[in-house]
């Protein structure tokens, strides 16, 4: 590594926003400058400084709402284009419905994730053993190896936003002879990425103490790998046809131009490597059982999943950010009349994706007219009516805790050791579902403990319209929100900012053997993958004879391949609500620029992608009924989405593309070079 180019002296400003405590030293500094050997000849300065350096992880609860656009830009989390003024108009609102140039100002820009490189560089640079001060070799290499985690880290996410970037192995200046180098390939950084994450899981510590949860380890080098290589396996960037011709400024290819089934091979490898090392450490799915049955309690286990830390038995996590903004993202998923700005809602196909609480698909597709095509085979779904009992699960979950309606005296919140989960008069869309749509939708009409009285989303009612704090399509989001959550005191109970857990390692294990070439000898471990989910989850696994919750197993159709590819697809969708998976699913599968009805290139139906009109229930409806104009209840369109395949990579900001002429934009995008293949496609 060469030596940096650092100054003998830096300016206090610059420093302070490398540093989360410098207030500690800044009375005892010059008023101007300090030097740098200030900062590393002390352990605490050293220690704020690599506390800088992890500054950047970005947040999976706001970060990935408002400022990434992660979820906005998906098709699951769906916040009130009402916001928008408030936002301000380069946000993730605005890209929702195409309004995303390359000169759009956005905080959610990765091109910035640089500075955390470059602190980076400086701290391995400069950092040495203080023998006095307890900080040996043995620790000073240990942080060295944090650091190289961090830049890989960042590199990736900067790779995954823009498909390709600069890349610098040391620390550079602005007086660098050769700062202006062009972009590297997406294969040379997926490969320099997989190397360096490989030979980090050799060296990081297994873990930390509490007092340091969140740094890097071993695990979460394996757990960004496997990410990884499965975004490299997939059709986006394995051989896709969009980019053929497309090349970087040094004349490279920008992308892979042949599809190489290899990759999926080797994406399932590093997924298994991961499950393996992670399983020796105990890790595993966040299970609890219910206190009567002794059986598995899938409410408070996957609850638990996301909400527990690992003091409290949450072996699931496998990296997070110590801190998230989850008070942010309660407050806008509470109704507004209940002390909340209840506009941050989930979608009508998320709710159409959830299971039956038997296992069964609902929903198998929609017309062109954005109306459901229901499952035959689902005799549990309706959507005409209201339910005119109560339903009772064994769980342990106290969702309904206060509910007692005096029209219906039979109906508790506790009922022979079952606890209530949908109460009589809920519309019949909602009812027998699975456990994760009871912990990630809320709908009109359901109990609202915190505030002693069921929601409200009429035209007019306390919680809905007309207002922007109101859910523009009728449901509001509970993922990821704490059931001691006290909207009105404003509390909000500590949780992880989760950023890799277990069942995604299954997940993408499993989907990586169905794409291997050899597929067919996997079909156990495929299964058995998928199945440790849908067994949390408490619903029927897939195959023959009784599972262990005692249900009958869901035949399927192993041979056809599409069939199960989506199955895992689907069940990616309903266990990642709202953790940043889905938007990059969603590209990866190269589907998110298809919408309700349409079918791709193979004759599938591409899990429902983000073009074209978003339906709900109806905002403007003033009756709790689902018939007549003015019924609530009713599949509505609540706006319509634009998804140009450009969006599939986010735009390099105009001004980057002016200071440095070695840059090229990204495809599709103004600008971009021109080749004949690619403007063919450029109207889609």
């Amino acid at each position: 590594m060469k030596k940096t180019k650092f100054g003998k002296y830096i300016g206090l400003a610059a420093l302070c926003m490398c540093l989360n405590g410098c207030t500690d030293f800044i009375d005892n500094a010059p008023d101007d400058i300090i030097t740098i050997d200030m900062i590393f000849d002390d352990k605490t300065r050293t220690e704020d400084w690599l506390a800088g350096v992890y500054q950047g992880i970005r947040d999976p609860y706001w970060d990935y709402t408002r400022y990434d656009a992660f979820e906005i830009l998906a098709n699951d989390i769906t916040p009130s284009q009402g916001w928008l003024p408030y936002w301000g108009s380069d946000c993730g609102l605005g890209f929702r419905v195409g309004q995303w140039e390359p000169n759009s100002g956005w905080s959610g820009s990765y091109w910035t994730m640089s500075k955390y490189i470059r602190q980076a560089y400086i701290f391995m640079d400069n950092v040495k053993a203080l023998p006095k001060q307890n900080v040996t070799e043995s620790d000073v290499e240990t942080m060295k190896n944090e650091c190289r985690f961090m830049i890989a880290y960042y590199y990736w996410m900067m790779t995954l936003a823009y498909g390709a970037v600069p890349y610098y192995d040391d620390d550079m200046t602005s007086d660098s002879p050769d700062l202006m180098r062009g972009q590297k390939s997406f294969e040379w950084m997926v490969d320099w990425l997989d190397n360096q994450f490989l030979e980090l899981s050799k060296v990081l510590p297994d873990s930390w103490s509490t007092l340091y949860g969140g740094r890097a380890t071993k695990l979460a080098a394996l757990a960004l790998r496997a990410r990884v290589l499965l975004f490299a396996a997939s059709p986006l960037v394995n051989g896709n046809e969009w980019y053929l011709g497309f090349k970087n400024s040094d004349g490279e290819n920008r992308f892979s131009q042949t599809y190489d089934a290899g990759k999926w091979k080797k994406a399932a490898d590093a997924c298994k490597l991961l499950i393996t090392e992670a399983e020796k450490q105990g890790k595993g799915l966040y299970i609890t059982n219910d206190k009567e049955s002794g059986k598995v309690d899938p409410f408070m286990s996957c609850y638990g999943a996301t909400m527990r830390t690992e003091g409290e038995g949450n072996n699931e996590i496998l990296w997070f950010r110590p801190k998230g903004t989850y008070g942010d993202w309660e407050q806008h998923g509470t109704p507004r009349g209940c002390g909340g700005n209840g506009g941050l809602g989930v979608t009508q196909s998320l709710v159409d994706a959830f299971f039956m609480e038997d296992g069964t698909e609902p929903i198998l597709g929609y017309n062109a007219d954005g109306s459901s095509q229901i499952n035959p085979n689902a005799p549990l779904y309706s959507e005409k009516g209201f339910s005119t009992e109560p339903e009772y699960r064994e769980t342990d979950y106290y969702l309904m805790d206060g509910y007692n309606d005096n029209n219906y005296p039979d109906v508790t919140p506790e009922r022979d050791g079952k606890r209530l989960i949908v109460q009589p008069n809920t519309f019949n869309m909602y009812c027998h579902r699975e456990p994760r749509f009871y912990l990630t939708v809320v709908w009109n009409g359901q109990w609202f403990k915190w505030e002693n009285r069921n929601t409200n989303f009429l035209y007019g009612g306390p919680d809905g319209g007309p207002t922007h704090d109101a859910p523009q399509n009728g449901y509001l989001n509970r993922s990821r929100v704490s059931l001691d959550y006290i909207p009105r005191d404003n509390n909000h109970p500590y949780r992880p900012a989760i950023i890799f857990r277990m069942a995604e390692a299954y997940l993408s294990y499993a989907e990586a053997l169905n794409e291997c070439s050899e597929r067919m000898s996997y079909e156990q471990e495929i299964l058995n993958n998928l199945n440790k989910i849908r067994h949390r989850a408490g619903i029927a696994e897939y195959g023959t004879g009784t599972d262990e919750n005692g249900f009958t197993r869901i035949k399927i159709n192993f041979a056809d391949q599409k069939e199960v590819r989506r199955l895992i697809h689907k069940e990616r969708r309903v266990e990642f609500v709202g953790e940043g998976i889905r938007y990059h699913d969603l590209r990866r599968w190269k589907t998110a620029h298809y919408g309700i009805g349409n079918m791709n290139e193979q004759g599938e139906n591409p899990d429902w992608g983000v073009n074209g009109p978003d339906h709900g229930m109806n905002y403007y409806g003033t009756e709790y009924t689902d018939q007549g104009d003015n019924a609530f209840f009713k599949r509505t369109k609540y706006m319509d989405r634009v998804y140009p395949r450009k969006f599939y990579w986010y735009p390099i900001h105009q001004s980057e593309i002016d200071k440095d002429p070695t840059l090229v934009q990204g495809p599709f995008w103004l600008g971009a070079v021109s080749y004949t293949h690619l403007r063919a496609h450029e109207t889609c």
